[in-house]
C-alpha cells in the first residue's frame, strides 16, 4: 500500500508544491499529488502549477498572512528555478 509520502515522492514535486496544489484546487493532498504528477510533465502544466502558487500567494497577502505569503514567495522562486517554463522536466 502506498502512503501519501510515497505518492508525493512519485510526483517529482515537493511536499510544499503538492500542498499548494491541494489548497488551490480544494482537494486532498493525495489527489493533488496525482494532479501535480501529470502537470509537471508539460510546459503548460508547469505554468499552471506556478499560477496556482502565485494565486495562493496573492490570497495570502490579501488575508495579511505574512508568514504564509513569504513561504509561498520562496516556494514560487524555488519552483521557477527548478522547473523553468518551456523546458522538459525529464
Amino acid at each position: 500500500m502506498l502512503t501519501l509520502k510515497d505518492c508525493i515522492d512519485l510526483s517529482n514535486l515537493s511536499d510544499a508544491e503538492v500542498a499548494a496544489i491541494a489548497e488551490h484546487e480544494h482537494v486532498p493532498e493525495i489527489v493533488a499529488a496525482e494532479i501535480g504528477c501529470e502537470l509537471i510533465n508539460t510546459a503548460a502544466g508547469r505554468l499552471a502549477i506556478k499560477r496556482y502558487i502565485r494565486e495562493n500567494l496573492v490570497h495570502a497577502r490579501a488575508q495579511h498572512l505574512d508568514e504564509k505569503a513569504r513561504a509561498l514567495a520562496l516556494l514560487l522562486r524555488r519552483f521557477d528555478g527548478a522547473h523553468p517554463a518551456g523546458t522538459s522536466s525529464q
